[in-house]
């Protein structure tokens, strides 16, 4: 189905790995497209709880492939702003997806590498990580990643990153929010696991309409319109099959319907 793409589905986790090792699983055309549709396709899926993206080889992602650069620096601005919304679309599929999503990052993820981790809503990286916004060492910037990449460390960081394009290592990475966790690389895929498992007792209507709350509150004022939207939020959600059966199986002493055998 896929030519850059394998999807591993283990229960109710999918894994999309991105299968371009000997090209660091740098992106063109063909890799966004299919990103895109995988990202689609798996929040459609009733029987997916939670996506993680993840690379194949010793990168996450190198960003775009150099060759596509190459023919986009030939192109008029027409095509280049067709890219740069496929792009654009590729990044916010991801980041508005209604299931949990966790980026592993066991090597270099770099400008749209970066971009990628910094759309999911969780991010481990191994000790080995290393991420940068390097553009502007092509002489562009990392405009379709910023909301992304800002989200995760604020402008004042994105300040000094994207305009210095350099290195950032895994600790620093945890220091400045690009990353949740950081682990050896041994310890990667157990951490991943761990974290997967705690995602997969929530309510998956409850984890979907958490996702859109962070996104209606973040950096909004708070006023009475503000307060009357979490309200009517949390009423709506009480009010659901979903919620009566969480409360029920909490006074009951039981798992809910929701966690496997």
């Amino acid at each position: 189905m896929f030519t850059t793409l394998e999807i591993e589905l283990q229960g109710e986790v999918a894994t999309i790995w991105m299968n371009r090792p000997d090209l660091h699983n740098a992106f063109d055309e063909t890799l966004i497209a299919e990103l895109t549709a995988a990202c689609v396709a798996l929040d459609e899926d009733k029987d997916v709880r939670a996506v993680v993206l993840a690379g194949r080889g010793k990168s996450f992602s190198a960003g775009a492939d150099l060759n596509w650069m190459r023919r986009a620096a030939n192109n008029g601005i027409d095509e280049n702003l067709n890219d740069a919304r496929a792009l654009a679309k590729m990044l916010r599929t991801i980041a508005e997806m209604n299931k949990p999503t966790i980026a592993r990052v066991q090597g270099a993820a770099l400008g749209g590498g970066m971009g990628l981790a910094s759309a999911c809503d969780i991010a481990i990286a191994s000790t080995k990580a290393v991420f940068a916004t390097s553009e502007v060492k092509f002489g562009i910037i990392p405009s379709a990643i910023s909301p992304y990449v800002l989200r995760a460390i604020g402008a004042r960081q994105a300040y000094r990153y994207f305009q210095s394009a350099e290195r950032i290592d895994a600790v620093r990475a945890r220091e400045i929010g690009l990353v949740h966790e950081t682990v050896e690389p041994e310890a990667l895929d157990a951490k991943v696991q761990e974290i997967v498992a705690s995602l997969l007792q929530g309510g998956p209507l409850a984890q979907a309409a958490a996702k859109d709350l962070i996104r209606a509150v973040n950096n909004q004022p708070i006023n009475e319109t503000l307060v009357e939207e979490t309200a009517h939020r949390i009423a709506h959600l009480r009010a659901t099959p979903e919620a009566r059966e969480g409360i029920s199986a909490f006074l009951d002493k039981r798992q809910p319907n929701w966690i496997g055998e």
